[in-house]
């Protein structure tokens, strides 16, 4: 039981459960001992529904991540590959199986996450090994519960599949782990939505719905409302350095891969504290806990009794455990702290408020001349390119093929493709029209807060030291006054805005109190950074709200993964 999942008012436990259950059935269909062949990719996603004592208790006794050649040796009956459904991992299975001793008595069985693939299979029998296969198998693990408020499909291509490739597969993929959603935990009866792939997800929804006629759902819902957002909405947001603790630790390190491994989530006690807050915040609240906890070491000298003493030694472990994580705390908030006092980080941070805030977006920057000029990364220089892009709703004309073909003489031709994918995806644009709209849209959604408290915050924008994100705009002005209130801004953003209706059974229409707390599923086609996260718990924290936030994505981001996703030789990036 993974206890931080159920701490919410969402018990995102039983989503996991179940996501476990189907394993397990899984592997007992493959009778005997198992060696699973992993693809690398979801090793991490796996990790966070099972542990390896699960899979131990059904019978696998060795791992081993997919790559070519021939399979380690193992002493088992059942050798299972777990992959998604790509034409080269196939290659790369055939050759495992080709590899194999002809006398081999094993068995060969193929699990597909999150879907079968017919082109897969033919693959397979193209390579002559289809037939070697006794199960082939999906397991549809759609949406992965991270935290107790946060779900992610892991789907790292959903952006660039969308907007690039017009490839619809990963909102077929969210239409259907929503429908698991509502089958789990009851149907959502409100829909909003604001862009071309929310519309197309709420279309999927609501005719696999349909297809289900004649089933009736019988649990009252826990979610009032579904926001499906398009991150093209706001394309800002991602490209603006993260200034929360969380979003500072990915932005520095990515929250996937420290060469120290940490848990972090809300399982640990001092993370859940200051994980959302403003970076200048944390090193008041890590004192704070500093002396909290010395005190409570300092009680042993008051234990006289037996009684007294076994209550200390009872406290000892937990005591001992935030003494620890204080102090990794304390060290990555020490190593965040050198890059955010230097002036490297001021510079940069200075030119993205002045974008945010409608400073000089119309002509060339000498702060990007000079980044050029020295040869920072190409990703730093993309980031901010891109966001005086979207600040001004495009470059002049003069103004893009300057920055283009500075960009191409310094860092290489290569690069061409990658700014043409930035083009297609809506970052980095020449302007079309004369009209910018972004003042509108920041004057009238607020989105830059003059003197934001960073120590306690009253509004949103504290999550990047003044600006609020868009997107955590749009769904705070849904649940109050209503997105009627600013019909104008929203013709002003990509994509259309809508709202749907699911009929709920009468029997639970009465059961249905109003007014008790609402829940609203943010769901970000996409992707969504940790500061927007941070964003949205705030606003479920407010006293006067009622409403509590549950969040889901495509793919965990931050400006760097988001921008590199759509570079055209990732593997070629200056980080």
């Amino acid at each position: 039981m993974a206890a931080h999942l159920s701490y919410g008012r969402v018990n995102l436990n039983i989503l996991r459960e179940a996501a476990r259950k189907e394993l397990r059935e899984f592997l007992d269909k493959c009778a005997g001992s198992k060696a699973i062949v992993w693809d690398e990719y979801l090793t991490g996603p796996f990790g966070l529904i099972a542990q390896y004592s699960l899979l131990k208790e059904h019978e696998v006794e060795k791992m081993f991540t997919l790559k070519s050649g021939r399979l380690p040796p193992a002493d088992v009956k059942n050798i299972i590959f777990f992959v998604r459904p790509r034409l080269e991992l196939m290659d790369i299975i055939a050759e495992n199986v080709f590899s194999e001793d002809k006398h081999s008595t094993r068995d060969f069985h193929i699990l597909f996450v999150p879907r079968r693939s017919l082109l897969c299979e033919q693959r397979l029998k193209e390579q002559g090994v289809l037939g070697s296969f006794i199960n082939i198998d999906e397991y549809i693990l759609d949406l992965i519960p991270y935290d107790g408020d946060l779900l992610s499909m892991e789907y790292e291509s959903a952006f660039r599949e969308c907007y690039l490739e017009n490839d619809q597969t990963s909102l077929y993929h969210t239409a259907k782990g929503l429908m698991t959603l509502q089958a789990l935990y009851g149907t959502i009866p409100q829909i909003y939505g604001k862009g071309e792939c929310a519309r197309h997800v709420a279309n999927m929804m609501l005719r696999m719905k349909r297809e289900f006629a004649g089933i009736q759902n019988q649990i009252l819902p826990v979610f009032d409302t579904l926001l499906l957002l398009d991150r093209n909405v706001d394309l800002l947001t991602p490209l603006a350095t993260q200034l929360t603790y969380e979003g500072l630790i990915d932005e520095t390190y990515g929250i996937n891969n420290e060469p120290k491994k940490m848990q972090l989530n809300s399982a640990e006690e001092l993370y859940a504290e200051i994980r959302d807050k403003n970076f200048n915040a944390v090193g008041a609240a890590l004192s704070k806990k500093a002396k909290i906890i010395s005190a409570a070491f300092e009680e042993r000298h008051n234990a006289k009794t037996v009684g007294e003493i076994k209550q200390f030694v009872s406290q000892l472990p937990h005591m001992q455990a935030a003494r620890s994580s204080l102090a990794n705390h304390t060290s990555i908030a020490e190593l965040i702290k050198e890059i955010t006092t230097s002036e490297a980080f001021f510079d940069n941070l200075t030119v993205e408020q002045e974008f945010m805030t409608g400073v000089d977006t119309d002509k060339v920057n000498t702060y990007i001349e000079d980044c050029i000029a020295q040869k920072d990364p190409l990703i730093k220089i993309l980031r901010l390119v891109c966001m005086q892009s979207v600040c001004n709703n495009g470059l002049k004309q003069k103004v893009f093929d300057y920055y283009k073909r500075e960009i191409l003489q310094t860092y290489g031709y290569e690069h061409i493709l990658t700014l043409n994918n930035l083009e297609k995806g809506g970052l980095l644009k020449p302007q079309t029209s004369s009209r910018n709209n972004y003042p509108t849209i920041r004057k009238t959604l607020k989105l830059w807060m003059e003197d934001a408290n960073e120590q306690n915050p009253n509004d949103i924008s504290y999550v990047y030291s003044g600006y609020a994100p868009l997107s955590i705009r749009l769904t705070q002005v849904l649940a109050r006054p209503g997105w009627r209130s600013i019909e104008e801004v929203l013709k002003m953003l990509p994509g259309p805005h809508f709202e749907e209706r699911q009929q709920l059974p009468a029997g639970l229409l009465k059961k249905r109190q109003q007014g008790e707390n609402r829940t609203t599923l943010v769901f970000f086609l996409g992707g969504v950074t940790y500061a927007e996260i941070a964003a949205l718990r705030f606003l479920s924290q407010m006293e006067d709200s009622g409403m509590e936030y549950v969040i889901a994505t495509t793919k965990l981001i931050n400006g760097t993964s988001w921008v590199k996703s759509l570079m055209d030789r990732p593997e070629a990036q200056m980080l």
